[in-house]
């Protein structure tokens, strides 16, 4: 008897247990969906308030020039039906705002300096990570360092540096000068010089056993490895390039004939208001040219954002 009482007993604790576990795996369960209403709802805010600039520059590049239509800063929507498609023909037609020729200028700037970056990072990388000199981890920490200065103390340098090598008159000097004191990123050396680390050593010494010198690994193993990093490099400095402004306009630029996308979007003003414009006009034509300016480097990223999340997730793994 006594045997049979300890059995049911024992039946009960474990069913009751059992309905513990089932009501603590709900309870998990609904605080998980919780959770994640809320952070979903927290990044759709977020993400409302990243686009609205973006909404109210398309917006405001599709709005009529005249005060019968739209005035700029007000209606939140626009109706469908009374588009200002012809405000992105007349950004074109604007005396002064000549935009193959500022298109022609930041490609030139861009791809040179894209390909002078390129180099550069991966000659520095690899000689952080697989050549052994003296002084090598002494000289990379004084490459870090020098990324907690900020970049306008350099401005004043720079330019005498450009200044005494007569690199301000030109077409191809004042090219030069734009891209010459970014053409080394110690950001770029870092977040490469991570990835060609968790390459294993036994490949660079298979490599020396198959007869291969320093320059045919680094080019047949280790820039294949590394490739996403690297793509993720060159988009970063496509952008950079594509959105400089500071430096090419207040410093090196002295012929409105060199000027970049972003000096020209800048001086638009200029251009425009010297014809009598009203600054109505102003803004809904310098919308309209920034939409165009922008819309590359967005189908840039939208292509090539797998790659960029992969290159930054290689160069954080360790192993």
């Amino acid at each position: 008897m006594k045997t049979s009482v300890l059995d049911k007993n024992t039946r009960l604790v474990i069913v009751t247990k059992g309905k513990n576990l089932n009501e603590r795996k709900k309870l998990d369960i609904v605080l998980r969906i919780i959770g994640l209403i809320f952070v979903y709802v927290f990044l759709i805010c977020f993400a409302f308030f990243c686009l609205l600039p973006f909404y109210w520059m398309i917006l405001t590049s599709l709005k009529f020039q005249d005060a019968q239509h739209y005035q700029i800063g007000n209606d939140f929507f626009i109706p469908f039906d009374e588009i200002a498609w012809s405000n992105y023909v007349k950004v074109f037609q604007v005396n002064g705002f000549d935009i193959p020729n500022l298109l022609i200028n930041t490609l030139t700037v861009v791809i040179l300096s894209t390909i002078g970056t390129f180099f550069i990072t991966v000659f520095a990388s690899f000689a952080f990570t697989r050549l052994q000199f003296k002084g090598r981890d002494a000289i990379f920490f004084i490459f870090l360092a020098t990324m907690m200065v900020p970049t306008e103390l350099f401005v004043t340098s720079n330019f005498i540096t450009m200044y005494r090598l007569n690199l301000l008159d030109g077409r191809w000097q004042v090219y030069f000068a734009t891209m010459a004191p970014f053409l080394v990123n110690v950001f770029y050396i870092y977040l490469l010089n991570e990835n060609f680390k968790q390459i294993p050593n036994e490949l660079y010494l298979a490599s020396k056993v198959d007869g291969k010198n320093d320059w045919q690994y680094l080019w047949k193993v280790m820039v294949p490895i590394a490739s996403p990093t690297l793509i993720t490099i060159i988009i970063l400095k496509v952008i950079s390039g594509w959105n400089a402004y500071a430096w090419p306009k207040t410093i090196v630029l002295n012929d409105p004939a060199y000027a970049q996308i972003t000096v020209g979007l800048r001086d638009f003003a200029e251009f425009y208001i010297g014809n009598g414009a009203e600054r109505r006009e102003l803004v809904t034509l310098q919308m309209a040219g920034t939409v165009i300016v922008t819309v590359p480097l967005l189908i840039l990223f939208i292509i090539f954002r797998k790659f960029i999340m992969r290159g930054v997730g290689r160069a954080g793994i360790k192993g």
